[in-house]
Order: C-alpha cells, then sequence, then structure tokens
C-alpha cells in the first residue's frame, strides 16, 4: 500500500481519532490523502451541529494547499434563516444521504448562495454527503461532508467510490470528536470547566472532594423577588439573565468560576495557590468589574422604563469543601463549608449597611487593595463576630 491507497488513509483516520482530539488535523490528512491518490478535491467541509448555548454549529474547513480550520457559528440573528439556504439543509430536508450540483451548467442556484460562490471561484460540482449518526448524541443528528473540484466534468465514479470508502471511518471520527465536545463543553457551561474536568477526569463518587482555600464571592440581586412577582416572567428571565451574564462574565474574566447560580445570585470561587493575594486581588478585580458592568445594564434599562436590579456581593476568603454533595444518583460539583455560610450571612448586611460591596476582615487582609472597617458584626449561625470592610474606591461606593 503507498500514502495514498485508501486503506492507509482509513487506518490513519481511524488512529487520529483514537489517540487525538484535533479534527481538524484528521480531516486535512484525509483530504490529502484523497488528494495524492488522485480525487480532483478541491474544497471539502465536514459540518456538524453543536449542543452549546452560545454556538449552533462547527465546521472544519479545507482547501488544496490550506491547512485545514475549524469553525464555529454561533446563535444569532438570521442565523436560522441562512442554514435553511444552505446545501445541508437541501439534503437533510429531502431525506437523502448524497446529493451532487453540476455548476459548470448555466442553471444558477439562487436559493443556495453557497453554490454560486464556488461557481464563481472555478469550481465545476459539489457535492454533499450526509452520514447519519443515532443513540447518545441527540441533537447532532450527523454529520455534513462536503466535497467539490475544478476539474471539467466534476467528479468521475472512480473518484466517488474512492471517496465512500473513507466515509464510514469519516463518520466514526466525527461521531467521537461530537461526543467528546458534548462531554466537556456542555459539562463545562452547566458546571463550570474546571468541575467539568475533574467530574471527566473521574471524579464522580459521591463525597469525593478535596479541601481548597478560596476566595468566594457571593453575588445577589437586591429587589428581585418583589420585581419577578409583578413583571411579565418571560421579561424577568431575561433581565436575569443579562444581569448574570454581566457578573459570570467579569469572573471568568478574571480567572474564577462560577459554581452554581443561586435564583437570582450566584456563587464563585478563585482557588488560592501559591499568592492568596494574587487570588484575593483577581476576586476584587471581578466583583468591581460586575458591578460597573450591571450599573450599565440597569442604566440601560431605566432609560426604557424599566425596573432596576441592584447588585450586592460579598467577598470572603476560608477552606472549603470542592467536591460531589447531593444524592446517589443527582450530585451537584460546588463547594461548601463555614466559610461559605460566612459570606451568605455577610451578604444579609448590604441593604442594612447600604454598600454594594462587602468584604470580610480575612479577605480584605488580603486583597491588597485599600479598605475601611465596618466593625465587628454577629452573624446568625457564626460563634464569633465577623469583621466587615469596605473597599475605598469610587466603583465600589
Amino acid at each position: 500500500m503507498t500514502p495514498a491507497d485508501p486503506a492507509t488513509i482509513i487506518d490513519r483516520i481511524l488512529r487520529e481519532a483514537t489517540t487525538g482530539e484535533d479534527l481538524a488535523a484528521i480531516i486535512q490528512h484525509a483530504c490529502e490523502g484523497l488528494v495524492a491518490a488522485g480525487l480532483p478535491l478541491w474544497r471539502a467541509s465536514v459540518s456538524m451541529r453543536a449542543v452549546d448555548p452560545m454556538r449552533r454549529a462547527l465546521t472544519v474547513l479545507w482547501r488544496d494547499g490550506e491547512p485545514a480550520r475549524l469553525l464555529t457559528f454561533e446563535h444569532r440573528p438570521g442565523a436560522e434563516a441562512i442554514f435553511l439556504r444552505s446545501p445541508i439543509h437541501f439534503v437533510q430536508a429531502r431525506g437523502l444521504d448524497l446529493h451532487r450540483w453540476n455548476l459548470e451548467s448555466d442553471r444558477p442556484h439562487p436559493d443556495l448562495p453557497l453554490l454560486e460562490e464556488l461557481r464563481a471561484d472555478g469550481a465545476t460540482e459539489y457535492l454533499m454527503r450526509f452520514v447519519t449518526f443515532s443513540g447518545v448524541v441527540g441533537q447532532v443528528p450527523g454529520v455534513a461532508i462536503g466535497l467539490a473540484t475544478r476539474r471539467a466534468g466534476g467528479f468521475a465514479p472512480d473518484d466517488l467510490a474512492a471517496f465512500e470508502r473513507l466515509v464510514p471511518a469519516l463518520g466514526l471520527a466525527c461521531y467521537r470528536f461530537a461526543l467528546a465536545h458534548i462531554a466537556l463543553e456542555t459539562l463545562g457551561v452547566y458546571i463550570g470547566p474546571h468541575s467539568a474536568a475533574r467530574v471527566l477526569a473521574g471524579e464522580v463518587g459521591r463525597g469525593n472532594g478535596q479541601t481548597i482555600t478560596a476566595a468566594i464571592l457571593l453575588a445577589d440581586l437586591r429587589g428581585f423577588t418583589t420585581v419577578a412577582g409583578r413583571e411579565d416572567p418571560r421579561h424577568v428571565v431575561g433581565w436575569l439573565d443579562e444581569q448574570l451574564d454581566a457578573i459570570g462574565g467579569a469572573v471568568e474574566a478574571h480567572g474564577g468560576e462560577v459554581l452554581k447560580f443561586l435564583g437570582d445570585g450566584l456563587l464563585a470561587v478563585f482557588p488560592i495557590g501559591n499568592d492568596p493575594a494574587d487570588a484575593c486581588g483577581r476576586a476584587l478585580a471581578a466583583a468591581r468589574e460586575a458591578r460597573a458592568a450591571t450599573l450599565a445594564v440597569d442604566a440601560a434599562r431605566a432609560a426604557n422604563g424599566l425596573p432596576q436590579l441592584p447588585l450586592d456581593q460579598v467577598l470572603h476568603l476560608g477552606d472549603v469543601v470542592y467536591g460531589n454533595i447531593g444524592a446517589a444518583r443527582r450530585l451537584d460539583f460546588t463547594v461548601i463549608g463555614p466559610a461559605v455560610n460566612e459570606a451568605s450571612r455577610i451578604e444579609k448586611l448590604c441593604d442594612e449597611l447600604g454598600q454594594p460591596i462587602l468584604l470580610s476582615g480575612t479577605f480584605a487582609a488580603r486583597c491588597g487593595a485599600p479598605t475601611r472597617s465596618l466593625g465587628r458584626f454577629v452573624l446568625r449561625g457564626v460563634a464569633v463576630p465577623v469583621e466587615v470592610a469596605v473597599p475605598l474606591d469610587a466603583a465600589a461606593s
């Protein structure tokens, strides 16, 4: 067998799919192998639907002489209309496994803009091969493989026969990639990327956990219950998403992880490494950024006569148990411990003291920023009065 032999190409696809995560590299090697075998391949694409709140589809795009690229397509207004005018939808809507378009003819394809783009770029034929998935991938029905050539007369029967020999291996590689993507990305969306990595590494036993020292950020939207009780729930959900997105974005930007949403608030942690001041400094920066972002959201909402949702935040530092907690078949990967309870009790003081950001004395001593103590307070369920402080900056006033 030569390097261009289909059996050799199939073997490489399966080996790379088993040992690696780079679908773009697999597709590139497969396409280059087909070209070496004499297939007049000029352009290829491999597309799958994504199970992701941010992305609707993933595509690997290859052109002869160029490296393959993994492209992502986001959920956005007009995206569905674009998809309905695609060769993928054309094939799926008709229940086809394969369809070929002769681009050398004078017949235009106004309902399929991609074909006109390829024709203008010199393509003579385009084919779409749909490989159906089944089972656990759910909303990923299959993979769409598109091939284009510039050779006069298009693809020959022998070309298609060589390509068809690769289809099962390509489909299997894409299926494996889809499962890995769904597992990592979807789990990361629901429990956070760091927690997802630990779960996928095997930390799935109830009670499994480790004690870590972390900066804790607890956020709560003041007055949300009142607003939720008088407004249209559909509007309330949208407003809540806006605020939580602003807070969560600030947390992620500064290296923290949102562990859970608590109705109208959230719990995030910034694990301490070798430098507690660094984690505390990043947590404080995230709180300041979250406050600025939510103030901007509230201002825009107020300009339209809509209710505002002021943000209260507490920053604390302490030991927590980070791991699996819950019922035998329904677990939550989160943190618990006295430090979390203390942060929750301090949060109740935000409204009473008129302060949008409160720091525990422990956190204030490590955050590296100027602070002012408000004194010691007796907290429910906490044996010793806890010192509470505020950061001395305009953003937190």
